[in-house]
Order: C-alpha cells, then sequence, then structure tokens
C-alpha cells in the first residue's frame, strides 16, 4: 500500500510539473511578458535582518505585502513598482519583541500601520537583475533606498486560472536610525539589512 501512494505521489509530481512553463530560472528580463502585475501576498515575504550584539544575525518578517508592477521588457527603465507592507504582522523568534516592535516604541503601527516602497528608476545590469531606487516610507519618514534585483522565474501556474507568474529575489540595506528606530544602537546594528521574496501576477 505505501508503494502504491508513493508512486501516485510521484506521478502527480510529474504531472504538475509537466504543467507548469516552469517556474524558468533561465528565463531572462527580455523574456517576461509586457503588462500589469498584481504581488501575490500570500507568496511574497519580507525579511529584515540585524548584527545581534555583534555574536549573531537576527532577523524578522514581514507578510501580507500588497502592490502592483508595471513592466515592458523592452523599456526597463520605464517600469514601476509601488508596494505596500502592513507593520502588524511583523514577526520575529518571540512573542514579546513582537509586541515591542508593534507598540510606540519602534514602529509605532497603529498610527503608521504600513511601510510603503515606490519604485523611482529601474536599470537594467544583466540578463536578469536590475538596480531598483525608490523611496521607502517607515515610521512616518521617507529616505532614498536602493535594491538589488534578481529576477527568479517565470511560468504559468498550474493551479487556478492558469495565469502567468513572475518572481523576483530583492537585497538592500537601511539605517533604521534615519528611520526613527533607533533603539538599542549600537548594540543591535543601526544598518539593516533587506531580503525579499516577491511573486507576481500579470492581469
Amino acid at each position: 500500500m505505501r508503494i502504491g501512494f508513493t508512486h501516485g505521489l510521484m506521478a502527480v509530481a510529474a504531472c504538475l510539473s509537466g504543467s507548469l512553463v516552469h517556474a524558468d530560472q533561465s528565463v531572462t528580463l527580455a523574456a517576461l511578458q509586457q503588462g500589469t502585475y498584481v504581488l501575490d501576498t500570500k507568496e511574497t515575504l519580507v525579511r529584515y535582518s540585524v548584527n545581534h550584539f555583534g555574536v549573531s544575525e537576527f532577523w524578522g518578517t514581514f507578510a501580507g505585502a500588497t502592490g502592483t508592477l508595471v513592466f515592458d521588457p523592452k523599456a526597463v527603465s520605464a517600469t514601476t513598482l509601488d508596494v505596500k507592507v502592513p507593520i502588524a504582522l511583523v514577526e520575529t523568534t518571540n512573542r514579546e519583541l513582537n509586541g515591542e516592535l508593534f507598540s510606540d516604541e519602534f514602529f509605532d503601527a497603529e498610527n503608521y500601520p504600513y511601510m510603503h516602497f515606490t519604485a523611482t528608476q529601474a536599470m537594467q545590469t544583466g540578463p536578469g537583475t536590475l538596480k531598483v531606487s525608490g523611496t521607502l516610507t517607515m515610521h512616518n519618514i521617507t529616505r532614498p533606498i536602493v535594491l538589488d534585483v534578481t529576477l527568479h522565474g517565470a511560468g504559468i501556474d498550474p493551479f487556478g486560472k492558469k495565469t502567468y507568474l513572475i518572481g523576483f529575489d530583492a537585497k538592500g540595506s537601511v539605517k533604521r536610525s534615519d528611520f526613527g528606530l533607533g533603539k538599542y544602537v549600537p548594540f543591535v546594528s543601526d544598518e539593516t539589512g533587506i531580503a525579499i521574496s516577491a511573486a507576481f501576477q500579470k492581469q
């Protein structure tokens, strides 16, 4: 019975992998479909990291991001991107810290419930890479930020409405004190890394 079940799972996996066109990780920006895309909230995650007491990396995550992307492979520099990330969904390794980050000691999520990123410029740096400049608003303070973006893959979603999907990974950094979030500096680093995994559905 166990062998039959395993074979069945393998058959399903093979069927699905064959129907996905296929989250192709060799695809280039030039091969992407032109259009307007909506951020796939369930498949997107924003992560931050800081140096904790100089002995370890400490990180937290934000789920629930929403936004839109307008992309044309023939006019990459005209790319537009607008994303909002809810502060209330911050998660770390302990609940006490989650509450502190939510409170007015840090993000003050009741008064400033979102982080907001808007791209102002996109420059292609390779077949599948971009440097995206924009503004980040957090804690009611707006500062410039640059993200190094890598195309992760593209293909057709084998489930639901068979929509065309594209995915990107992005990395950057900010000084949290620039946003009025400097508590515990220098014991916890001011320099804060940002890592994003984002999926978009074509409309």
